[in-house]
């Protein structure tokens, strides 16, 4: 496997490999207090901290991930939030995990990018398995699974442990192989 992520485009979007140059735009969401608490992860307190977590994104690859994408908008090249596979298991299966920024939200940019995400980890990843877990309580993620046309396997009670300690529910979520490309033979993709 390539040390670099593709670059992928979407009619709006382009996701690209996470840079340096992208911390102050992932601090401006990443520190508002509703922001990473709704995907499991503390709100970022400063700069520093922002760097540090873009710093461990990209050493992702070097432990056998894939890495993360920045999701970049195309016609003011602003980057609004983050997308990736991780928990990656070559030929098997990933799970789905984006953010993005409040003040792009409902504009189906979260949609759009999972969609291409999803498309790159069956077509080039050869994945089996595509799973997404969220908070119960995350309604704009349940939504977004719902309309990517991902399958609700389930509850796990108290599955996830937060950066705070707590723990709390999460939703199941997935796509195998043999759905996503009997929805492409059907157009319906």
């Amino acid at each position: 496997m390539s040390k670099n992520l593709p670059v992928l485009e979407t009619e709006r979007l382009i996701l690209r490999e996470i840079e340096d140059i992208d911390c102050f735009d992932m601090y401006e969401y990443a520190c508002l207090p509703n922001v990473g608490p709704s995907a499991g992860w503390e709100p970022h307190p400063n700069l520093t901290h922002t760097r540090n977590i873009i710093k461990l994104f990209k050493g992702k690859i070097d432990y056998g991930q894939l890495g993360v994408f920045a999701i970049v908008l195309k016609e003011t090249k602003k980057m609004i939030g983050t997308i990736e596979l991780h928990t990656y298991v070559k030929n098997f299966k990933a799970e789905l995990g984006y953010t993005i920024s409040p003040h792009f939200w409902g504009h189906g940019f979260a949609v759009e990018a999972s969609k291409a995400l999803i498309a790159w980890g069956f077509d080039f990843l050869h994945l089996k398995r595509i799973e997404c877990i969220i908070f119960s309580e995350n309604m704009q993620s349940k939504r977004v699974c719902e309309k990517i046309g991902l399958t609700y396997e389930g509850q796990k009670k108290k599955g996830y442990m937060l950066y705070d300690g707590s723990v709390g529910d999460v939703r199941c979520y997935s796509i195998i192989d043999d759905e996503f490309y009997e929805r492409i033979r059907e157009h319906t993709w």
